[in-house]
């Protein structure tokens, strides 16, 4: 079952928070059909949040197609987003975990570490377009 965490410093809305790591769950596999998510009560418990923050968060996966609500019993993943095949997924989370290893030992913090991926992903995104 998914735990949600999240970073009051992100500027993101809660109910977004949880959906993003709903979907990266869903892209990476670690979700599947038939998942059950955390009850609302047991994510504003875990949370301390607005108990409509987290029904607003399940209401848009549920509007997306990606869970569906069963009265009494729960939420339920009914999609995934993830690729046909997450055979490399393995791989590259290893590169990456060296990559943020040699990133921490440069004395690049968090802040400093989601920019320089942000900026690169970016750029890379938009040599692929061009």
């Amino acid at each position: 079952m998914i735990e949600f965490h999240l970073d009051p410093q992100s500027g993101v809305a809660t109910y977004l928070q949880i959906v993003r790591q709903v979907k990266d769950a869903l892209r990476l596999g670690t979700l599947d059909v038939g998942d059950q998510l955390p009850t609302v009560r047991e994510v504003v418990a875990d949370l301390a949040v607005n108990p409509n923050t987290v029904a607003k968060a399940y209401r848009d996966l549920e509007r997306e197609g990606l869970v569906v609500a069963r009265q009494g019993r729960g939420t339920f993943i009914a999609s995934t987003l993830a690729p046909a095949s997450l055979q490399h997924h393995a791989e590259l989370r290893q590169e990456l975990e060296r990559w943020l290893a040699s990133a921490w030992r440069a004395g690049l913090d968090e802040e400093s570490i989601r920019a320089l991926v942000s900026t690169t992903l970016r750029e890379s995104l938009a040599r692929r377009v061009a």
